[in-house]
Order: structure tokens, then sequence, then C-alpha cells
């Protein structure tokens, strides 16, 4: 948000993430839905505690097929992750939404598609010993913006979904409302 012009301030939305998760895909929702629904829920509590604020919340989920997947909780859990996904193309759908006094002003998704390539076991092994725990903060087991990104062998998409947030659709929206745009400078 930075990048764009944007001051932000991290709020926790102590939101029930899985719970959420797990009620969506017993519904049957396709992985978008969790993605959407999981953003929305987290904006909505951030914003009926904080009065006239516009507040952001995001998420992502890993599909594979029409398989949605969470972040792994141990490194075993990431090995397997990564032997699934190796060889394989999945899509990575970020979502947000904006809300304001507890009502929601805009639910947005974006997707990308990432290709990995055929993994031995001892790759994976090498993979996770190199890179460590930090593994499990991500969706797939990976950051592409490191060394995850020599498990690919093709990514397309917007870089920014991949990193977790649908950057173009929510600046479409905050340039309709005027709430972003270019200053000039003063000479």
């Amino acid at each position: 948000m930075a990048s764009c012009g944007i001051r932000a301030e991290p709020v926790a939305a102590d939101v029930d993430e899985r719970a959420i998760e797990a009620e969506e895909i017993r519904r049957g929702a396709l992985p978008g839905v969790v993605a959407r629904r999981l953003a929305a829920q987290k904006a909505l509590a951030v914003s009926r505690r904080s009065p006239s604020r516009l507040v952001l919340g995001a998420d992502q989920v890993l599909a594979l097929e029409d398989r949605c997947f969470a972040k792994s909780a141990t490194l075993v859990e990431a090995a397997s992750r990564l032997a699934e996904l190796a060889g394989m193309r999945h899509r990575l759908i970020s979502a947000c939404a904006l809300a304001r006094d507890g009502a929601l002003l805009l639910e947005a998704a974006e997707t990308a598609e990432l290709t990995m390539r055929d993994l031995s076991k001892a790759e994976i092994t090498a993979y996770l010993e190199t890179v460590g725990e930090e593994v499990l903060a991500s969706v797939g087991a990976y950051r592409v913006e490191g060394l995850g990104r020599l498990l690919f062998e093709r990514i397309d998409g917007d870089h920014a979904v991949i990193l977790g947030l649908p950057v173009t659709s929510l600046l479409g929206y905050l340039r309709s409302c005027g709430l972003v745009r270019f200053a000039a400078r003063a000479r």
C-alpha cells in the first residue's frame, strides 16, 4: 500500500479464519468464494471496532483444481503440500474487502496461476531445510519473492496477487471514489 502512496495501519481482525474456511468448504464453496469471505469477515470485524474508518481486509487461498488449501501448520505438512503441488499448476486467489462502520463497500478477488516444476523428495527436504519455518507463513509453503522462485517453471499473473493483495481491483475502486490520485508537486 505504501508503494501506491496509501498510508495503512495494520490491525488484527481477531476472526477464526479456519472456522470460516471450514464452514464455507462444508457448504461447497469454491476457493474464490472462500477467499472473498475471509477478506470480508476481517474487514467487517475491524470496521465495527473502528467507527468512520475505511478498513481493508485481505486473504489468500491456494486452489488445486477446486480444492482449497490453508497454510501448513508444520514443516511436515509443508513437505506434503509441496509434494502434492510438484509438477502441477495451481492458483493463488487473493481477495480484499473494504468496509466502513460494519458495511461492505467492496469485495474483489484476482487470481494468479503457477506451475511448479517436478520436485524430488530430496529437493523438497533441501528447500525446507534452507528456508525453514518461514514457509509456514505462506499458503503454498513457498515464497516466490525468495528462494521459492526456484520451485517454479511458470508463473502467470500480477505479482501483487501472488503476494496476497488484488491491488489492481482495489486501486480501481479507490480511484473511482476519488480516494487516491496523483498529486501535482508544487514548484
